[in-house]
């Protein structure tokens, strides 16, 4: 029980500081952005490598390696797209006159470079560790992926609580894509989706004999993961803002610079 909470709190750590730490690279501005790109970039192929190194140890010590590379991978993803630099060719607010598929096809051209950037490496990651006992690198980037996904749909369709404190000024007009709605039978059903995930695999941790560790704790991870993906999406549904968790790293810095003031 005492290692199975150490895991959890750690792994909710991770996600909180990884969060934050993304956010805080992104209000950088001018050389000090550019350089802490450049460095994402680096660590980002440096985690590539060590997630396939790491999906061949079946220890403790692979399943946290797999799982951090994973972290930095997504980060990397994640810093491209607040940047403007992996987006889409779409650049502008929805036209107010604009419905149905109209609506979402401008909305889907606002961001499937990065989607696209996002499955590629979903597909290389599972190429690069087929079959490999230690599978967490791609389980932890497919819950990422999975749930960020999910996210995007519902803010599209409508939900309660639109979460866009942390977008850069420009990234301002994603905005006119999202949509309020009190009531959202697609949030609802993904997070009763989410929530059976997560029940099963629960149960999955249950019967796994503890002299497995590393498949015990690579189930754990991945379950806290998924866990908190499902928090994220009830937050879509409450009076509530996430943000507030990662709020102190914009405070008293007023808006994120946008790509012409960073490069002066």
């Amino acid at each position: 029980m005492f290692g199975t909470t150490v895991t959890v709190l750690c792994v909710l750590f991770a996600w909180w500081a990884s969060t934050g730490l993304v956010l805080g690279l992104v209000w950088l501005s001018g050389t000090a952005r550019r350089l802490a790109f450049a460095a994402a970039t680096l660590a980002g192929g440096v985690a590539l490598f060590g997630a396939v190194v790491t999906s061949s140890w079946a220890s403790r010590a692979g399943v946290w390696g797999g799982f951090f590379s994973a972290l930095v991978i997504w980060g990397w993803h994640e810093q491209a797209f607040l940047l403007g630099i992996v987006t889409g060719p779409n650049q502008t607010a929805c036209p107010p006159h604009a419905r149905g598929w109209d609506r979402f096809r401008l909305a889907t051209l606002t961001v499937i470079h990065h989607e696209l950037a996002l499955f590629l490496t979903l597909l290389g990651l599972a190429g690069l560790t087929w079959n490999a006992p230690n599978q967490v690198a791609i389980s932890t980037f497919t819950v990422l992926w999975a749930m960020r996904l999910s996210s995007k749909f519902n803010l599209f369709f409508g939900v309660r609580n639109v979460a866009d404190e942390f977008l850069p000024a420009h990234l301002q007009f994603l905005r006119s894509f999202f949509r309020k709605s009190a009531r959202s039978p697609l949030l609802l059903a993904s997070i009763g989706v989410g929530s059976c995930a997560v029940a099963v695999l629960v149960a999955a941790a249950a019967r796994v004999p503890l002299h497995l560790e590393s498949e015990l704790l690579q189930l754990i991870v991945v379950t806290t993961l998924l866990a908190l993906g499902v928090l994220e999406h009830l937050f879509l549904a409450l009076p509530l803002r996430d943000a507030v968790l990662w709020r102190w790293i914009i405070r008293g810095r007023g808006q994120a610079p946008t790509p012409q003031t960073a490069s002066s």
